[in-house]
């Protein structure tokens, strides 16, 4: 006779996930969690894509929310995305182990894309943190035509026993994506096995600078955005400054080997101190 399992609490879900998380740290395995949340699971332009694209798939738009909980309360306790896959570890009854195939974006998709975007994408900076126009950002996340996957390029399996098409424990994952995409964006590129430099340098090819003309402002990249984005410390290059650049070039070479131009004046002042 089939019996339901006893209810189980979201804190006592927390605690039995953080009790695993740590068992498998002291064993050695080098884990990537996604931590456990209130409210909205993704909160920025490329997460909140992700998960409205799969929700707005019939396929999927009544199975994904079953994992909404477990992924709030910190049950997938190990999330790592690669080229084409992904693999998780979520936490149940016990541990399972959930595997995810994910096909690559076709190279007629990705030239489309390209080209509907060239002269749109200024930089890589702005692509990820989808700070571009809105018709671009409609463009990328257009539905089946866009960076994100539709029901027939995914496949997974979960090592639960449950006979479901997707289980709670997948559509936990699934949602994991969107969270792990909110702190690192240029993976949604890597699991679709394109470069995001492709849109920039083709957007660079399709709007040439005039001759003699410069980048406006604001459109050059902020060296602390991309320290922020990429976690690098940029060094500082500026221009010479005007004093700087009327400084004559032998005058250059004895200040670099550390010989000062001493103006006539002064050396007439110090013979009469003599």
């Amino acid at each position: 006779m089939f019996e339901w399992k006893p209810y189980v609490s979201a804190v006592e879900r927390r605690r039995k996930a953080e009790r695993h998380a740590a068992s498998l740290k002291k064993r050695g395995h080098a884990l990537s969690p996604v931590i456990a949340s209130r409210g909205a699971i993704a909160k920025t332009f490329w997460g909140k894509s992700w998960c409205a694209n799969l929700e707005g798939y019939s396929d999927y738009s009544n199975r994904l929310p079953r994992g909404r909980t477990y992924c709030r309360n910190g049950s997938v306790i190990d999330l790592k995305i690669a080229a084409g896959a992904v693999t998780a570890v979520v936490c149940g009854s016990t541990l399972y182990q959930i595997k995810m195939k994910i096909s690559g974006v076709p190279k007629a998709h990705w030239y489309a894309i390209g080209k509907d975007c060239s002269g749109s994408v200024d930089s890589l900076v702005e692509l990820l943190q989808g700070r571009l126009s809105q018709a671009v950002m409609e463009r990328l996340c257009r539905k089946g035509m866009g960076l994100f996957p539709s029901p027939r390029e995914i496949r997974f399996e979960c090592s639960c026993p449950d006979w479901a098409a997707m289980c709670k424990h997948i559509a936990a994952v699934f949602y994991g994506i969107g969270a792990r995409l909110d702190v690192e964006p240029e993976l949604l590129f890597l699991l679709r096995n394109v470069d995001a430099k492709d849109l920039v340098a083709r957007a660079a090819a399709g709007m040439p600078l005039p001759s003699g003309k410069s980048p406006k402002s604001a459109k050059l990249l902020d060296a602390s955005i991309l320290a922020d984005v990429f976690g690098i410390e940029m060094a500082e290059f500026g221009a010479p400054s005007r004093a700087e650049a009327k400084i004559k070039p032998k005058a250059k070479k004895r200040m670099a080997s550390g010989r000062r131009n001493v103006p006539i004046c002064a050396k007439k002042a110090a013979k009469v101190r003599k």
